[in-house]
């Protein structure tokens, strides 16, 4: 049955500015994001994931119901103007759960809706009163379910990973399923009278408010049995006199005592500091024969605080064969800085002879169980200031007095890329934890059942009928009730022990302890900060429950939501809905190996509810598709598991999604991958995903760069400059498309390829033009849209032209139309650009310009005297931008080629911001196009050779370009002779 599928606005035009804005300042945001839920290592921003989405299902005004069906052209992009409007409005942090803004979405959503099945009138699956739901098969992180909920879609997620189906269940499926009733957990016993809890904060219960709140009541609970069972493991530090001798130290002939550990300054004897963190040094026997009975500490640094005034060090003191720590205040020695390290790795120093220790003892030691750990310092809580002392009996001995209890015996993976520790005798996932951790964690563990049990007890007698069936079986009563609280109180124990683990370090530039994963990985610590649970700071269980519940009340908890396990190879459940995805990443990330660090404590609290879900010892491994070498033996064997595997993961969508709709699918490029050829940028992941794509069946519409960087790390030092995500715009390719050759693809590239580069670096009207930084990744869309729409591609042997080819073809094309020789530019410019290319800024010899410059069509001299070159002494050189004179007026320069404009324009902006760019460009309103051209190429060029800081200001040109359109415009009627859409 044929369908007819009027083009979506994704795959013709975006806000790409407003929606890359929106994603980075996201990265900043903490509270209330859904992030703090629970960590997952590759999460799209909510910006982005609702952009595409509603993009994916609005059918662009210039279709089928466009301008050729009756409107003009103008009309039409008023109407895609609109729907801009909604976009910027959709992105922002502030209209997360804006009813206003996403009611407008909502709207626009139908209506397209509407249109399309008028265009399909009976078929299946076109009810113009029930729109299609969504799906996200490779659901991670649950940015898409839960933004496609938001926009008001029946959302399903889908997994192979428990930690992730857990953590969409929480997001997209629990919240909606007991939306809008009140707590039934007693009010806690503080904060009776005051305005400290939820209750006071709400005239009602409706969404996840209710829900939030029993959370954070019975979290309250648990957090003080806890410290009832096991407080005394966690003591605090009291003041003695004898503490503040100990600190003391002769000074000069008057014997005054000064401290040697200022912090003590005016703490009186008798005074209980709350410890905020232990911090420990992993110990190995003495190397040198002298000292074999020492062990000696493993410390990367010495620094307890670097920030500035508030100084504060470890002071190693040695007594004969044995050494101590003590604490000094104010700058430290060169040698604090490195403490016993002497290189990158496991190189360290013997601090009692300085003899070497070599990496290949310490993992002998380790792999023998005889890497130890002692004391080094203390954190303690002041009145105004962190208070750091040095180690006392006491402390030591409550850490020795835990008794570990159950210790997760998972084993770590033999992968030395991303898991370090298993070299140096960490093997298990218990092995992470101190004996205390595993206390503690053991004791939040064994309270969640518990919880559960007085949650339902609770939910009984406030009147909540009990179903019988549990929250897995659909039930909607009290025992279900329970269970989902508990799911809660079980994922915040997770989410603890990314802080609460002995891999965790102590920051001395912040002066707090940092969870595990800074990184998609487990690293070694030699020194590492053990957090109190108990100290209402970070690492407390209180404050990781709170930072929940500020999530949990964000959610939209609207509509219905389901989160199963299930493969993407074999999955159903993609039948007749949207799809917009996040799939693995090739060899990025290994979730399934990492999850299990997550996976071994969730599966501890949360298999009685969710008993399929937990009923494997460690996450499901053998069919994630990731390129992993260690797991498949070789690269080769992993990239052929990769591409067959997701080759069968996307046909599968292809088949199953609803044929209204293209599908979107996210790529993310791994920077260290990436390897120039020409101005492309090729990354073997990249193109084994394209290549898996393409041959399930899919045609590309669309590629669209979505940034989630801040702006001033948007180009590295000597590096490519790549998108945080590529988005794929794809349909179902026509079952009877044909082939053809090599030649008539390149035929095809140069007639279509310069109309869509000229529509990315122009930009459309709403649409701002595409910078230089994301060209050659959006220019792939268009491209590969042409090599994607037929059945192959023969090279001139007959054999089939893979992915890696054709975006060698593509990226030839983009070179090709930037190149100013390709152009009707001046001859200074000309000359100026092939001397940039072979010099940069450097010096260059005179004979050797004056014959590039004859050839040209103008001279050495004509090119100083332009204001553009130095030429002297034998040398000639090109001026940067910064060298170009204030005050230039185009209208008074008789010689005024593109190249001088495009740098003066440079300079304005640098120096003066965007009125002063388009004041200047108002008076060279002929000069647009070409510096708007040479702009791109220039940024092309500089990012091939790597030269960084010159790509940057090229870049920051066209990122601003619509800004100094505008200003230019402002100027009066010669801004109005551009002629061009801001």
């Amino acid at each position: 049955m044929s369908i007819r599928s009027p083009k979506k606005l994704i795959e013709v035009a975006l806000p790409l500015d407003d929606i890359n804005v929106a994603s980075a300042r996201e990265k900043s945001i903490r509270h209330g994001h859904p992030s703090t839920l629970h960590l997952w290592w590759a999460r799209r921003p909510l910006a982005a994931a609702r952009a595409v989405i509603f993009a994916q299902m609005v059918n662009d005004p210039g279709g089928e119901r466009g301008y050729y069906a009756g409107k003009t052209k103008a009309q039409a992009d008023a109407e895609r103007e609109e729907l801009f409007q909604i976009m910027r409005d959709l992105v922002l942090w502030e209209n997360t759960n804006n009813e206003e803004v996403l009611g407008r979405a909502r709207a626009a959503i139908a209506k397209s809706w509407r249109e399309t099945c008028a265009l399909n009138p009976g078929k299946p699956g076109f009810d113009p009163e029930v729109l299609p739901a969504f799906h996200d098969p490779f659901a991670g992180g649950g940015a898409l379910p839960l933004e496609a909920q938001r926009l008001g879609l029946q959302s399903y997620a889908s997994d192979l990973n428990p930690v992730a189906v857990t953590i969409n269940k929480a997001m997209i499926e629990i919240p909606p399923k007991f939306a809008g009733r009140a707590p039934v957990g007693p009010e806690i016993e503080a904060e009776r009278g005051t305005k400290k809890g939820t209750r006071n904060a709400f005239e009602d219960w409706s969404g996840a408010r209710g829900l939030a709140e029993d959370v954070r009541r019975y979290g309250a609970w648990m957090r003080e049995q806890a410290q009832q069972r096991i407080g005394h493991l966690y003591p605090t530090i009291r003041i003695t006199p004898e503490l503040i001798a100990a600190n003391a130290f002769e000074e000069g002939a008057d014997g005054q005592k000064e401290l040697k550990n200022g912090g003590l300054a005016g703490l009186q004897p008798g005074q209980e500091l709350t410890v905020i963190a232990w911090l420990w040094a992993r110990t190995v026997k003495s190397p040198n024969p002298a000292f074999s009975h020492v062990d000696v500490p493993l410390a990367s640094s010495f620094i307890l605080s670097s920030k500035a005034g508030k100084e504060a060090y470890v002071h190693p003191v040695m007594e004969g064969d044995r050494y101590r720590f003590e604490v000094r205040t104010g700058l430290p020695p060169e040698s604090a800085q490195d403490g016993t390290k002497l290189g990158r790795g496991a190189n360290f120093r013997c601090l009692m002879s300085n003899t070497p220790i070599e990496p290949a003892y310490i993992k002998a030691e380790g792999t023998a169980g005889r890497i130890g750990i002692k004391l080094m310092a203390i954190v303690a809580e002041g009145a105004r200031n962190r208070v750091y002392l040095a180690p006392t009996p006491e402390h030591e001995s409550a850490a020795q007095q835990a008794q570990r209890g159950w210790k997760p015996e998972t084993t770590l993976p033999d992968d030395p890329r991303n898991f370090w520790t298993p070299a140096y005798g960490l093997t298990t996932y218990g092995d992470l934890f101190t004996p205390r951790q595993l206390m503690a964690l053991n004791t939040f563990s064994d309270l969640v059942p518990e919880a559960i049990t007085r949650i339902r007890a609770d939910a009984l007698a406030t009147g909540i009928p009990d179903d019988g069936r549990g929250l897995d079986a659909g039930g909607n009563g009290a025992t279900a009730y329970a269970q989902a609280v508990g799911v809660y109180l079980g994922i915040a124990l997770s989410r603890l022990t990314d802080i609460c683990n002995a891999l965790c370090r102590w920051e001395s530039s912040k002066t707090q302890v940092r969870n595990l994963f800074g990184r998609q990985s487990i690293p070694m610590m030699w020194d590492f900060a053990e957090n109190n649970v108990f100290a209402e700071a970070a690492g407390d269980y209180g404050v990781s429950l709170g930072n929940m519940v500020r999530a949990l009340l964000e959610l939209p908890a609207v509509g219905d939501g389901l989160a199963i396990q299930s493969d993407a190879q074999s999955q159903t459940v993609s039948a007749n809905k949207v799809i917009s995805t996040d799939p693995p990443y090739y060899d990025n990330i290994g979730y399934a190996d990492l999850s299990d660090f997550f996976y071994v404590w969730l599966r501890r609290s949360l298999r009685p509810i969710f008993p399929n879900l937990y009923a494997t010892l460690a996450v499901p491994k053998a069919e994630e598709l990731i390129a992993t070498p260690y797991r498949h033996g070789s690269k080769e064997k992993a990239e052929i598991f990769f591409l067959d595997g997701m080759t069968a993961a996307m046909h599968n969508l292809a088949a199953q999604a609803h044929s209204a709709f293209p599908v979107t699918i996210y790529y993310a490029f791994k920077q260290s991958d990436t390897k120039d050829e020409g101005s492309s940028t090729h990354s073997t992941g990249w193109e084994t995903f394209l290549e898996a794509v393409l041959r399930a069946g899919f045609t590309l519409t669309g590629t669209w760069p979505m940034r989630t960087e801040l702006g001033n790390r948007m180009i590295g030092s000597g590096t490519n400059a790549l998108a945080s995500s590529i988005v794929l715009v794809c349909r179902q390719r026509d079952a009877s498309a044909e082939t053809i050759s090599r030649r008539e693809f390149q035929r095809q590239l140069r007639e279509h390829l310069p109309e869509a580069l000229e529509t990315m670096i122009g930009g459309t009207s709403g649409q701002s033009p595409i910078a230089p930084v994301d060209l050659a990744q959006a220019a792939i869309g268009p491209g590969m849209a042409i090599y994607s729409q037929y059945a192959g591609v023969l090279n001139q042997d007959g054999t089939p032209m893979r992915v890696h080819d054709a975006l060698v073809l593509i990226n030839r094309e983009i070179t090709e139309y930037l190149t100013p020789d390709a152009g009707s530019f001046d001859a200074d410019t000309l000359f100026c650009n092939s001397w940039f290319e072979q010099y940069g800024w450097a010096e260059g010899p005179f004979g050797e310009a004056d014959v590039l410059a004859r050839g040209k069509g103008t001279s050495v001299q004509g090119v100083a005297q332009a204001g553009i070159a130095d030429s002297g002494a034998g040398k000639v050189r090109l001026l940067r931008w910064a060298d170009y004179q204030a005050g230039w007026d185009p209208k008074l320069d008789a010689r005024n080629p593109v190249w001088e404009a495009t740098h003066h324009l440079i300079r304005a902006l640098n120096t003066q911001g965007e009125a002063a760019a388009g004041a200047l460009l108002a008076a060279m309103p002929d000069k647009a196009e070409p510096i708007r051209q040479l702009a791109y190429h220039l940024y092309t060029l500089c990012e091939r050779k790597k030269w960084a800081e010159d790509a940057r200001a090229y870049n920051e040109l066209i990122t601003a370009w619509h800004a100094v359109l505008e200003a230019s415009r402002e100027q009066g009627p010669r801004g109005e002779q551009l002629g061009f859409d801001a």
